[in-house]
């Protein structure tokens, strides 16, 4: 039996790759095994148990920049975590092992990679992450989301990095019409998608409180996912058609099918799927994001002319909703940011990579 083992999480955007790579695998090689680690704190402690996905949740804690002190806890976490990731090998025996990101992965691909076992790294981000740098020299294959991504990387190892794309699901135009029909909206005004990603913005989502709340919006249909965290605080908004207020949308997909526009975090798989819509986008980058990567995606999709990038700092209700009312009368430059946005879409990274993964395990 064939083990795919992916190490990722901590946050969507780092678990949903995870998955969408295993999905596309399994297309592929219906008989292999797949089998997650995750991080007891992260998203996939909630999302692969309600999946029934076979998964180890480790105890691992993130590594601070600033509270430098707080990582005097990895010196009695690491000889623990070792033995528990030794333990995990062990009982998978993985063909390969892939990360694809969060406090997991790094650790995870270092002791496969010392074991000898194939292993390949997802780096999404335009600004590679600590686990990638740190690792490149180490694993075997290295797949970047954008080509910015490897002038990034430590110049040893700029010729083993493949630009393959974030791995997402296909887009699939057949949804629109029941995407409509679930929204209740009509074709005589625009849409307008709004979200924070997996874990929602109150920053973001008090904006365009603000901005409803003043009258704004009356030209759109506005998709609005929350977050559940703070779902309540703005569900007094939800009057659909005009509004539509969500904690999560899921399928993400229904969304974006029928979007004109998106105002978003800039994480990037979020990006990714943009892209591979081609949906013209207002990026507002999450400040605290590591290595404020955030702002550097979304500065690469604004040059590429697929955005607008919007700083948190200093950014107003008052200008969001002028910079969305402009755009949606400006239906040439819309069109010319989604042309944009499609051109750097990658929609059939995950088979891309599914393959690349097939290729590694084979080397067992």
């Amino acid at each position: 039996m064939t083990t795919v083992l992916l190490a990722g999480g901590g946050t969507g955007g780092h678990l949903m790759p995870a998955l969408a790579i295993a999905r596309a695998t399994a297309r592929m090689e219906p008989d292999w095994r797949f089998s997650f680690a995750g991080a007891e704190r992260g998203i996939e402690a909630r999302l692969l148990p309600e999946r029934e996905l076979p998964h180890r949740l480790l105890p691992l804690e993130p590594l601070h920049r600033r509270a430098w002190w707080k990582n005097l806890r990895w010196l009695t976490l690491a000889p623990r975590l070792i033995v528990l990731i030794d333990r995990l090998l062990d009982a998978e025996t993985p063909s390969v092992v892939i990360g694809t990101g969060g406090y997991v992965s790094g650790p995870v691909l270092w002791r496969a990679a010392r074991r000898g076992i194939p292993t390949g790294i997802l780096e999404l981000d335009v600004h590679p992450g600590f686990a990638t740098r740190r690792l490149a020299g180490r694993v075997d294959a290295i797949w970047t989301a954008t080509p910015e991504t490897i002038a990034a990387l430590p110049p040893a190892v700029r010729g083993r990095a493949q630009v393959t794309g974030a791995p997402i699901e296909p887009p699939d135009r057949a949804r629109e019409a029941a995407a409509r029909e679930r929204f209740g909206l009509d074709r005589d005004r625009p849409v307008l998608v709004i979200t924070g990603g997996s874990q929602g913005s109150r920053a973001l989502n008090r904006l365009v409180a603000t901005w409803l709340s003043a009258g704004g919006g009356t030209g759109w249909q506005v998709i609005w996912a929350t977050g559940r965290h703070s779902h309540d605080e703005f569900a007094a908004h939800h009057h659909p058609p005009h509004v539509t207020v969500s904690p999560f949308l899921d399928p993400m997909a229904d969304a974006w099918a029928v979007a004109n526009l998106a105002v978003a975090r800039a994480g990037m798989m979020t990006i990714a799927e943009l892209c591979a819509w081609g949906i013209p986008s207002l990026l507002v980058p999450l400040p605290s994001a590591a290595a404020d990567h955030q702002t550097r995606n979304a500065e690469a999709l604004e040059q590429a002319g697929a955005s607008v990038h919007l700083p948190q700092a200093g950014l107003t209700a008052e200008r969001l909703g002028t910079l969305v009312d402009g755009l949606g009368h400006d239906v040439a430059r819309l069109a010319s940011m989604a042309a944009a946005a499609r051109a750097r879409g990658k929609p059939e990274a995950a088979a891309d990579i599914a393959t690349r993964v097939r290729a590694l395990a084979r080397r067992t």
